[in-house]
């Protein structure tokens, strides 16, 4: 027989330290978390002697759902596993939703990327649906909810005319040529929106760019620009970013960001984004780095630790409108090239 321990900690910074605690005290074969809790432990692990050797004596595989894990975690991940072992632990992932029961995709082999999702599991169907420029993927299976408790209207919506459970997970072929590699994540529909101009902007793959190019200094990127010229973004930090200048600890988190260092920084951040930008869609013209962390109690923040996009939106709507307006506090624009 196992054992299975359950966490009374949460990817949240007041209950983050509960996580880290047991991490120290149970020394785990499998180990599940969603992408905030892997980053903390990440982040912990290089100056926690205690908990690095004590969660890597063990474990075998590590687990997340719940949202992509950004590769710059997954890097300090296997630093500090190449660190401890002089190896890698393998890392497991897929993709599901409540209504699946929650298993869906799986990846089946050892060899994981960030975004990789896999393949179905045994008696699963996917079906694959293009919707506006991208594609959305949807289940059928033993698994799947036959509907909603009473709510026959929102079972009808939730349903295509196959019986298919809608995802609104977008997703692309790992190798277009190689379908046994699997799929990857590309994003999630509803998040998407359109230009003032009519051009799609896809916001899972530029969040995720941003936040790789920030690393390891942005927590996470909320893309705006619906119904605008140009797209934007809010920015939220991790607690790394006091290293970029030479205040004291003490200092509040917006002394921090005012600071010429960490100005210069997310402008030059801001410029390497522009530069690599292939169009309106993809090109961040104006940047804001948020001093108040996402709230949980406003529901920024999902049960799962990651960003919920409309809800910041909705709360910060007078600082993306002054962003657009050009008069925000720390407003960035691109350099001119």
């Amino acid at each position: 027989g196992g054992s299975l321990y359950i966490d009374d900690g949460k990817p949240v910074p007041a209950l983050m330290h509960e996580t880290l605690r047991n991490l120290r005290e149970i020394a785990p074969t499998v180990y599940f978390n969603v992408p905030t809790g892997l980053e903390a432990i990440a982040n912990a692990m290089h100056t926690d002697d205690v908990l690095r050797k004590n969660l890597l004596s063990k474990v075998r595989m590590f687990f997340y759902s719940g949202a992509a894990l950004a590769q710059p975690i997954w890097d300090s991940l296997h630093a500090a596993q190449e660190r401890e072992l002089g190896q890698r632990i393998v890392m497991g992932t897929g993709l599901g939703m409540t209504e699946t029961g929650p298993f869906g995709i799986f990846v089946p082999r050892p060899e994981v990327e960030s975004g990789d999702l896999g393949l179905p599991g045994a008696g699963l169907q996917l079906k694959l649906v293009p919707v506006g420029d991208k594609v959305e993927v949807r289940y059928k299976g033993p698994n799947v909810t036959p509907g909603y408790w009473r709510a026959p209207e929102a079972t009808a919506q939730a349903f295509d005319e196959e019986g298919f459970l809608k995802s609104g997970d977008a997703v692309v072929w790992r190798d277009a040529t190689q379908p046994n590699d699997g799929l990857r994540f590309d994003g999630r529909i509803a998040e998407d929106f359109k230009l003032a101009t009519g051009t799609f902007v896809s916001v899972g793959p530029l969040r995720a760019r941003i936040i790789a190019a920030g690393a390891p200094y942005v927590q996470d990127a909320v893309i705006t620009g619906l119904n605008m010229n140009e797209v934007g973004a809010l920015l939220f930090t991790t607690p790394r970013v006091r290293a970029l200048c030479p205040l004291p600890d003490s200092a509040a988190l917006s002394e921090v960001l005012q600071h010429p260092s960490t100005v210069a920084f997310f402008q030059e951040l801001l410029n390497t984004l522009a530069r690599q930008a292939t169009g309106s869609a993809n090109r961040v013209s104006r940047l804001l780095v948020m001093s108040e962390p996402p709230s949980i109690d406003s529901g920024e923040v999902t049960d799962k630790g990651s960003i919920n996009q409309r809800a910041v939106l909705k709360q910060r709507h007078e600082w993306v409108q002054a962003m657009y307006a050009g008069t925000a506090n720390g407003l960035l624009t691109p350099a001119t090239f």
